[in-house]
């Protein structure tokens, strides 16, 4: 190995680095969320989606990005929130987590953050609703608090992989 290999590894593990303590932030109503950025591969405004039949309420069909049909499903609906009219700020977030390619549909996407691992609190036991069973933790940046979500709870249910299934 030579130096400039060694540069790029340096190089290299400092990008992970900076990838593990970073998260997409969104709003859901008055609530400001993230995701690791990791498994963010775009954003996309809303567009034509079209319904799958017998589906959860939240999954609200595919939508065709580039000669790619990826399922979308609205996170409102899926924590139980009041459906919102999409409008020219909502945002499709599509993630990739083990090879399933979802999009999620939020009501703005706010910024990347840096989140340290010192600054992120397990979330709340109080409640085990449908909600907070979605939650890795409680990000804390200044005197803001961000929702922490685990995407791979959001995407593992058997909804999702049905969905995955149909599509295929």
């Amino acid at each position: 190995m030579n130096k400039t290999d060694l540069m790029e590894d340096e190089v290299y593990g400092e990008h992970e680095d900076t990838l593990s303590s970073r998260y997409l932030t969104f709003c859901l109503g008055d609530e400001d969320y993230g995701i690791e950025i990791c498994y963010v591969t775009e954003i996309v405004v809303v567009q034509k989606i079209t319904e799958v039949p017998d589906m959860p309420e939240f999954v609200k069909g595919v939508i065709n990005l580039r000669g790619q049909v990826i399922p979308v499903m609205d996170v409102r609906l899926r924590f139980n929130m009041p459906a919102r009219e999409y409008d020219e700020r909502t945002c499709v977030i599509v993630v990739d987590i083990n090879s399933s390619v979802v999009g999620l549909i939020v009501d703005t996407v706010q910024e990347v953050r840096e989140i340290l691992p010192e600054n992120v609190s397990p979330p709340p036991l109080l409640s085990q609703s449908e909600k907070t069973r979605y939650i890795l933790g409680m990000g804390k940046v200044g005197e803001d608090v961000n929702i922490l979500l685990d995407v791979g709870k959001l995407l593992r249910d058997d909804e999702i992989a049905a969905l995955q299934n149909h599509e295929a």
